[in-house]
């Protein structure tokens, strides 16, 4: 009898067999499943019915089966394996490294063991458990690619930039495949985060004859935010970003296509999408427009995948819309079908390919009108982006053939600013750690931001300005131990290099009040950074280059009349910040206009700025509306 059975459960799986090659999902689990009926204690079996499964797109269903295939075969690394793909795709990570931790003692633990395991538990939050995991990984296999990557991360996890750059480069040493030039461009980004620059000349000249070679219809993965930095070469920042947007869109099927309803006797819906809800440049700079937005023509959805972090910020932003749709939760073809069915005629992205973004909700199309706006000063490359909101100093319209979008020009500048944006009394300088009577030259950008370059004129203007002292952020732990020796041996006493530490926002602008000027970077500028220098009453002095994030303070310069300011090159740069600080007078003199630019410049104007945006807004739906595609606009 027992032979019987076995005999019948064995051509059941025989027929399973035969279906699955042909694709015959569901056949084929029928036939598996009195396999497994007929012999409850054979694994294989209870395997082959959560592969089945898995193919139907039944997860629950698979991880029973691969769970029962566990309980008949407690060492099998296959139905471990199973069970823990069936958790992490539906996001439970928490369960699939309990599962893992409980494994019998006899199952063999091989590099795929630890790494998937070591993966669970960074995904729960918890890189330096998982960076112990990820080594039990290494101790297996010394030369497993994946956990140098994932460890990489781990360490950037923990603030620990120079750790997760030597991970990229091992990995990319040990051959990464399609993944190399994504870790060249971390590896570069991670060791300018910390001012690392011994390796960075020959990293940049391999990650640009990379890029290079990419063909319009390539797919792999890029860090395209980091290469804003890297280079001013909109072009080349253009190739990186379309191949990344293929690759967000590999796996995408677009929502059928979206019409625009007839605009007039109904308000426009406006979606923001951002996770940046919260204590964040993005919202210290946008608040102010989202609470004037004319109610009567405009119905405002933001779509959050943001932390809730009960700032005031937040909860202004939430006061001021009539809507906020939590999508944390939500895979981006959810999130994008939310937004369909609210019927969102304009939707706009406020992070680009910048930290934490979303762009595969975009690339699904939920609605009629996709915008590009503030988050990311470039092309997107992105075919589902319709517009880029710009001004004509960040996006002239002779710079169009580097933009897949269609321009959008803003009348004075695309950086939208708060009228209510604090402004406390300056701090003490003493306080600050400042000398008195010293010239303050303050460049508080983040420091992935300055190149050798940038440092070499900084040196150069504290050498022609005795008096003065260079103060700059000191955003993490390790920046100031390589940035100090570089100054040292380029002459500079480090007793002339002052440290300001990050602070709350408020206490941020009222040190920033300190400063005599503002020295910017190049390629990248500062960006809500220059805004806060300029609100605070210091004048900055600039580059500008070819590439959007290159422009950005001088569009900001020029919008608040300081275009002395704006430099074409280096020299010039060199020569306009010398100037300004050995003349005390001319400083005052542009301080006083900054402090007449609060109340006059259309810069610091929220209301005017909704306004001519909600302009370009109607213009983009109007054309929609009437099937015309994107075009230039200006509002």
């Amino acid at each position: 009898m027992a032979q019987a059975t076995a005999r019948e459960a064995h051509r059941a799986w025989q027929r399973g067999q035969a279906s699955s090659k042909r694709g015959r999902w569901a056949q084929a689990e029928r036939e598996f499943l009195r396999a497994a009926r007929l012999q409850p204690n054979e694994a294989v079996f209870h395997l082959n019915v959560a592969r089945t499964q898995l193919h139907l797109g039944r997860l629950d269903d698979a991880l029973i089966n691969a769970k029962r295939a566990l309980g008949a075969d407690p060492t099998s690394e296959v139905a471990m394996a199973l069970a823990v793909h069936c958790l992490v795709s539906t996001g439970r990570h928490g369960e699939a490294a309990t599962l893992m931790a409980g494994a019998d003692p006899a199952m063999p633990r091989g590099v795929d063991y630890w790494f998937h395991y070591a993966k669970c538990i960074e995904y729960q939050g918890r890189p330096l458990e998982a960076i112990h995991a990820y080594m039990q990984a290494l101790s297996v296999r010394l030369d497993h690619v994946p956990t140098h990557i994932r460890l990489g991360h781990c360490f950037m996890a923990l603030d620990q930039k120079e750790e997760a750059a030597q991970c990229f480069r091992t990995a990319i040493a040990l051959g990464a495949g399609r993944d190399e030039l994504h870790l060249r461009g971390l590896l570069a980004f991670r060791e300018r985060e910390v001012c690392r620059w011994s390796d960075l000349q020959g990293d940049l000249d391999a990650l640009r004859q990379g890029l290079a070679q990419l063909a319009a219809d390539d797919d792999r993965p890029v860090t395209a935010f980091a290469h804003l930095s890297f280079w001013d070469d909109p072009a080349l920042h253009l190739r990186g970003a379309r191949s990344f947007a293929n690759y967000v869109a590999r796996d995408v099927t677009p929502l059928p296509p979206a019409t625009m309803a007839p605009l007039p006797w109904r308000r426009l819906r406006v979606g923001y999408v951002s996770s940046d809800i919260c204590q964040h440049a993005t919202l210290i700079l946008l608040a102010g427009v989202l609470e004037a937005h004319d109610r009567n023509r405009f119905e405002v959805t933001v779509y959050s995948h943001s932390r809730k972090d009960d700032s005031a910020l937040r909860e202004r932003v939430v006061r001021s819309v009539e809507h906020v749709v939590e999508i944390g939760e939500l895979d981006p073809r959810q999130a994008a079908q939310r937004m369909r069915d609210d019927g969102i005629d304009v939707l706009i992205d406020l992070k680009g390919y910048t930290r934490d973004s979303r762009p595969a909700i975009f690339a699904y199309r939920p609605a009629p009108v996709q915008v590009s706006f503030l988050g990311y000063p470039g092309s997107t490359g992105a075919p589902w982006i319709d517009y880029i909101v710009g001004d004509p100093v960040v996006t002239p319209l002779e710079h169009a053939a580097c933009y897949t979008e269609k321009i959008a020009q803003m009348p004075v500048c695309y950086q939208p600013n708060d009228s209510h944006r604090p402004l406390p009394q300056p701090l003490p300088r003493a306080q600050c750690g400042l000398p008195e009577d010293a010239v303050v030259l303050c460049a508080f950008n983040q420091p992935y931001k300055i190149t050798p370059e940038t440092l070499v004129l900084w040196a150069e203007i504290l050498r022609r300005v005795p008096n003065s002292v260079l103060w700059l952020l000191e955003w993490n732990e390790q920046v100031r131990k390589n940035v100090e020796p570089k100054m040292q041996a380029l002459g500079i006493d480090l007793q002339r290099i002052i440290w300001a530490p990050p602070v709350a926002y408020e206490a941020h602008i009222a040190r920033l009040r300190n400063a005599d000027l503002f020295l910017d970077t190049f390629p990248c500028n500062a960006h809500t950074t220059a805004s806060d220098a300029l609100w605070a009453g210091v004048p900055v002095v600039t580059r500008v280059g070819e590439s959007f994030a290159a422009r950005v303070a001088a569009s900001l310069n020029h919008a608040v009349g300081l275009d002395e300011c704006i430099c074409m090159d280096a020299p010039a740069y060199l020569e306009r910040a010398v100037a300004l600080a050995t003349d005390p007078t001319g400083r005052e003199a542009l301080r006083q206009r900054l402090v007449d630019a609060r109340s006059v410049s259309a810069l610091f104007d929220s209301r005017r700025y909704a306004g001519d945006f909600e302009r370009l807004l109607l213009q983009m739906a109007e054309r929609a509306a009437a099937g015309l595609p994107p075009a230039h606009l200006l509002a």
